[in-house]
């Protein structure tokens, strides 16, 4: 799960592009204003912001432009109507790793989202660790109290997922599409199956479970 900022001052567009990411198992925020969206942008809490050029008050491309300034590396896909290719050019070269024209297709923006996060993901750290547990994103190596442990394919996934969001509580909603995509039906209950099979491998404790909302990794 990501936390993204849609930069977006149009309500239709932007509660349209909210639903969607939430239901791709993503939470967002939303800044009406070009002021807004660079305080949020600059805040460090975000994965990925969703840029419109027409913001009031400050327009996407001095966002991006200050954004860019202080040195910040946020993937930036610049959501507008202007789709010309002075606008496009100037989008690309002043920093927005992507640009779609309005109207868009959903689909289209999911894919170009999770494009953006799997490179932001492939270039930071390999290994992602809470305690004495860690995992090693290129050898695919996991280590539990110096021990190691061999983990299937899903349930490596599923430990991935917490560990990008240590303490922090991810529902089964969540969980099932960060792992799962779409190929299981909502009612599963194959995240609690597999949560069982991680918690007999890594330790009982260290997954707890919040009644009512889901599962968080211990920290």
């Amino acid at each position: 799960m990501a936390t993204i900022l849609i930069a977006e001052d149009e309500p239709r567009i932007a509660a349209f592009v909210e639903k969607g990411l939430r239901a791709a198992g993503h939470s967002s925020t939303i800044a009406e204003t070009g002021p807004a969206a660079l305080e949020q942008a600059s805040s460090g809490q975000f994965d990925l912001m969703i840029l419109d050029i027409g913001l009031p008050q400050m327009d996407g491309f001095s966002v991006l432009e200050a954004i860019r300034g202080q040195g910040s590396r946020l993937p930036v896909i610049i959501l507008t109507a202007r789709d010309s290719v002075t606008d496009t050019v100037a989008g690309l070269e002043g920093g927005a790793d992507d640009y779609m024209a309005k109207p868009f297709r959903f689909e289209e923006l999911l894919a170009r989202v999770r494009i953006r996060l799997r490179d932001q993901n492939a270039n930071g750290g390999v290994v992602l660790s809470a305690g004495d547990l860690s995992l090693d994103l290129r050898t695919r190596i996991v280590d539990v109290d110096d021990d190691r442990v061999e983990l299937s394919s899903r349930e490596f996934a599923l430990l991935e997922t917490f560990l990008r969001h240590p303490g922090q509580v991810l529902s089964r909603e969540q969980l099932l599409s960060q792992v799962w995509g779409y190929e299981f039906d909502p009612g599963s209950n194959v995240v609690d199956v597999y949560v069982r099979y991680l918690r007999n491998k890594v330790g009982a404790g260290r997954i707890l479970t919040v009644r009512g909302a889901g599962y968080r990794l211990a920290v």
